[in-house]
């Protein structure tokens, strides 16, 4: 039996909404998808690029070492740190960035004191080698915080935020290495204590 024609209609029109929701879905979460997978590739660039500056750490360790007396704790914080960052999320990066300035500058105050180290090309070299990837650590997580932004703003906008509770996904954190963050953290706590980012070499 032949359907009214305003049956026909109404069937139309609903195959027609479903079949653009089902689009629409699939685009949002593609788009989700995308963002997330690049999010976790940069944060690997981030991990790997901290767990190379902490290998320059302690390098740098064991030039200082020679001229100050270092706790054997030292090192084998250093150690733990580098192994940590191999699975840490944004707030475990956020907790070892802090440790290891920390660290830093303990060593750039003890090098301050003593001329020769000033001079020691190893120090300078490798000095320069952290600064580099301080520099390089600022660029992928600038890249990253802006993929978390993209992501969690679509989170935020209706009607994406309910394709991405139905596929239960969830706000991504931000990696936030800044000096006021890090002084919370209780990592820093004086202005003298330094930037955000060491200051690398002495003038």
């Amino acid at each position: 039996m032949d359907l009214p024609a305003n049956g026909s209609s109404i069937i139309l029109i609903v195959s027609i909404l479903l079949l653009f929701s089902a689009v629409y879905f699939i685009s949002v979460y593609n788009r989700l998808q995308k963002l997330s997978n690049g999010a976790e590739s940069t944060l690997s660039q981030v991990r790997v690029a901290m767990k190379k500056r902490l290998d320059m750490i302690e390098q740098l360790v064991d030039s200082v070492k020679s001229y100050a007396r270092f706790e054997r704790d030292v090192l084998e914080n250093i150690s733990r740190m580098r192994t940590r960052v191999g699975s840490a999320d944004p707030g475990e990066l956020t907790r070892i960035e802090g440790e290891s300035k920390g660290v830093f500058g303990n060593l750039v105050a003890v090098a301050e004191d003593y001329p020769q180290l000033k001079t020691s090309e190893a120090v300078m070299m490798t000095m320069k080698a952290i600064g580099d990837l301080e520099d390089e650590i600022s660029r992928h997580r600038y890249t990253y915080n802006n993929i978390v932004q993209n992501f969690n703003t679509i989170l935020d906008t209706i009607p994406s935020k309910y394709v991405a509770s139905s596929a239960r996904l969830r706000k991504m954190d931000y990696l936030n290495f800044e000096e006021d963050e890090l002084r919370r953290l209780g990592y820093l706590t004086t202005e003298e204590e330094g930037p955000s980012r060491p200051e690398v070499g002495w003038n």
